[in-house]
């Protein structure tokens, strides 16, 4: 009976390996319908020397724009996230366009003629930078190469490499580590030096508004970690471990303690895939960990994870990762977006 028995576990196995291995080419002929096909090739140009000039610790000098009476700057901003950051510090002095709309995934977007034209007539483009942007790189390099500043707002933040135990398959990530920099607040804070230096050298003539706007932002975030830091008390630390759709929560593990067990794709892009033994060792790892959810980012595609979660008998739940909300959802903005994501990560790891 033993053996029989032996047989059926290894027979479950093979069949869970066979259905997560077939779900992955699922999720591989979705990117490929939805013009993500050159996954590998970004993955492998985010780590190569033309991302390196625009994501570049340094930021470009800047000279003031001559604009005449009542004109503004022209602004772009890559991601909603990014473009809440600048409309805080520029609010009505700036005209504002932001490339990707709510619940886009900044990894695997791609533009469209408007979008390069934007960009192409903007004073100044502001993008999250360490290779975020994958599908956006060869517009913001043309923008780059015509001497238009191009300012990474999270140039001067050390980038924080890639956390968990490392048992996984070989994949490409980008040289200059995490880019999902604004999951620490603390981070943010240097995005809005960055943004206003850039926007009062481009127009000193408002430098002293920008300056005040700049200032009342920052205490906002630094009320919004004093609120993450407090909720994360009411999470047991036995408890704050997570596992996600990709490797995201880098800054924010290790600004607020968390511990990252592992990731459904080993990355941090979206656009990387993960193997069949990466998700086994998943599993076994949730199961170890006793974790209780796999954390969802919006704009990633959830199916995976659902079936990884039904394997390892947990949760699923939904955060916002890569976008802002739609307009009403409570995560419009950069504030919103982190608070709804703390509340929901109190949910499922507060209680068992």
């Amino acid at each position: 009976m033993n053996v029989i028995h032996e047989k059926q576990e290894r027979h479950g196995l093979l069949k869970r390996l066979i259905i997560l291995t077939g779900l992955l080419v699922l999720v591989a002929m979705t990117v490929l319908l939805a013009g993500c096909s050159s996954a590998s090739k970004r993955v492998t140009s985010s780590t190569g020397d033309a991302a390196a000039s625009v994501t570049k610790e340094s930021l470009p000098t800047l000279a003031p724009v001559n604009l005449n009476a009542g004109q503004k700057l022209q602004v772009v901003a890559s991601t909603g996230i990014v473009g809440d950051v600048v409309a805080q510090v520029g609010s009505d002095l700036i005209e504002l366009t932001v490339v990707m709309a709510a619940g886009q995934d900044p990894h695997s977007y791609e533009p469209i003629a408007r979008d390069v034209a934007a960009i192409a007539d903007a004073h100044v483009v502001f993008i999250n930078g360490l290779g975020l942007e994958e599908g956006l790189q060869a517009t913001i390099e043309a923008a780059a190469s015509r001497g238009q500043p191009v300012i990474p707002v999270s140039a001067g933040i050390k980038p924080l490499q890639m956390q968990g135990d490392g048992d996984h398959d070989a994949i490409e990530v980008p040289k200059g580590g995490d880019p999902h920099t604004w999951f620490d607040p603390n981070n943010v804070l240097k995005w809005v030096d960055n943004i206003e230096g850039a926007l009062a050298a481009l127009d000193p003539a408002h430098a002293q508004d920008y300056a005040a706007r700049a200032q009342a932002y920052r205490q906002q975030l630094q009320d919004l970690d004093a609120y993450i830091r407090e909720q994360t008390e009411r999470i047991p630390p036995g408890r704050r471990k997570l596992v996600t759709d990709h490797q995201v929560f880098t800054y924010f593990a290790a600004r607020y303690g968390f511990e990252m067990i592992g990731a459904v794709i080993p990355g941090f892009s979206t656009v990387a895939e993960p193997s069949a033994s990466d998700l086994a060792k998943l599993v076994a790892r949730i199961r170890e960990a006793g974790v209780p959810v796999i954390f969802v980012g919006r704009t990633a595609n959830p199916r995976l994870a659902q079936v990884l979660a039904d394997e390892a008998g947990v949760r699923v739940l939904s955060l916002y990762t890569g976008a802002l909300g739609e307009p009403g959802s409570g995560a419009d903005s950069y504030i919103g977006l982190m608070r709804a994501n703390m509340d929901t990560i109190v949910q499922g790891l507060s209680k068992p």
